[in-house]
């Protein structure tokens, strides 16, 4: 039934995207099987992916095999004279390798080993598909939404001291070597995560089966319901709104051609000057930018990619602390997004996992308060942006750490659920003293 529903989605995304004149998650997919793909490191991660259910010798052939269909790939193109200008030069050969484990999995496999191949080669194509269906639901959205709510976001961060301005200067001064840092963990979210779902799914091979909870459900999900928000809450971030954005346009592959969208900013006041306390209103915007922040994507994903190194060895642990942190200050040094939109992706992303790992327990009463309450929350961050801003503006000493407290309250809620819904284990009995012989 999952499949099924995924497919269908999938599908009625394709059909929408080609009445805008664009380019689908399944068509684009599909061109990455000849022509150059644009998520290189994104196919191998996902071969990775499917790699967990392979033995060792299964997995030293599969990754050979990939580099040997990279290289045949590179001569063939080499030969042709034909330059790769547009996406990788690798990653055809992963690809391949995913589809050629399909075939293997219906022609060669039967019941059980057949199942687990099949879900290790849906795990690694919709990695990938995830990705596609997000840059699609980002074109649509800038084709759908005309009218965007910056205004109402900036004047919303006045109370929080308007972070995106303040680590925007931050990150300004730190030069190239701070930006590109950054740039690097901001742009390979996605490789972090499939490091923390290598280490979840270790012993899928020797078990054969998967674990009932790990992180890829929960990126994908929120991969899922995410840009639906997108669609009713449209922001193109400060960068855009409040500057040139022609510094950050060769970063975002899909708009690389894209003109600078000073024309359609309120003002060019972005990292050096906050905006001004106004009387926000609906502002149009071009027809290219991609209308992405609320809530903060990024943010929902490096969360949970902390969340799922909490149980990792130290290493994995502190490695999903920097990505985290390092992404928080990368989407608001960027200009990407605004400090309310950070306080968003984080309801969001607890919401998402608590639901998940609710269903998993059969939906009982504390796990349906707390998804409950996650959703109210998320909720009332929305109308608060959409309706209150000013005022949040006007007190920002109230409103600021009311924002921070509504976060603290689902955050609490998940962690003190979570504590009582981990199995305790009791101390070893210890065993009776003898008495000494007289």
């Amino acid at each position: 039934m999952a499949g099924v529903a995924t497919l269908g989605f999938l599908v009625a995304l394709e059909i929408t995207a080609r009445h805008y004149g664009l380019p689908g998650p399944i068509a684009g997919q599909a061109r990455e099987v000849v022509f150059a793909p644009k998520s290189g490191f994104l196919l191998y991660a996902g071969m990775a992916l499917m790699m967990v259910v392979l033995t060792w010798r299964q997995r030293f052939v599969a990754v050979a095999a990939a580099i040997g269909i990279d290289a045949a790939f590179f001569v063939v193109r080499w030969a042709a004279d034909a330059k790769v200008t547009e996406g990788h030069a690798f990653g055809n050969g992963a690809l391949w390798v995913i589809l050629g484990c399909a075939v293997v999995a219906v022609t060669r496999r039967t019941g059980r080993e057949r199942v687990l191949l099949l879900k290790g080669v849906g795990l690694g194509l919709l990695l990938v598909a995830g990705r596609k269906t997000g840059d699609t639901w980002l074109l649509i959205t800038s084709e759908t939404r005309p009218l965007v709510l910056d205004q109402y976001l900036a004047v919303a961060d006045h109370a929080l001291g308007n972070p995106s301005w303040l680590v925007g200067r931050m990150v300004t001064a730190t030069g190239p070597i701070g930006f590109n840092l950054l740039d690097v963990v901001y742009g390979q979210l996605a490789v972090a995560a499939v490091v923390v779902a290598l280490y979840q799914l270790r012993d899928v091979a020797a078990e054969r089966r998967f674990p009932v909870h790990h992180l890829v459900r929960t990126f994908l999900l929120i991969g899922l319901l995410g840009p639906a928000v997108y669609m009713i809450f449209p922001v193109v971030g400060p960068l855009f709104a409040y500057g040139t954005g022609a510094e950050h346009w060769s970063d975002i592959s899909l708009w690389a051609d894209a003109p600078s969208s000073e024309q359609w900013a309120v003002a060019n006041l972005w990292p050096e000057t906050p905006p001004p306390v106004t009387t926000p209103q609906d502002m149009p915007f071009d027809g290219i930018t991609p209308r992405n922040c609320m809530p903060s994507l990024h943010t929902a994903w490096a969360t949970a990619i902390f969340i799922h190194s909490r149980k990792g060895p130290r290493l994995l642990r502190h490695a999903g602390t920097f990505w985290l942190t390092a992404t928080l200050v990368a989407t608001l040094g960027f200009g990407y997004h605004y400090g309310v939109d950070l306080i968003a992706g984080v309801v969001f992303t607890l919401t998402v996992e608590a639901a998940l790992r609710t269903y998993d327990r059969g939906w009982d009463r504390s796990g349906i308060r707390l998804v409950a309450w996650g959703v109210t929350v998320f909720a009332a961050l929305l109308v608060s942006y959409r309706y209150l801003p000013s005022e949040m503006a006007r007190y920002p000493w109230v409103y600021g750490p009311l924002l921070l407290l509504a976060m603290a309250s689902v955050i609490y809620g998940y962690v003190t659920t979570l504590a009582r819904w981990e199995p305790r284990t009791a101390p070893a009995p210890q065993p009776e003293a003898q008495p000494e012989p007289v």
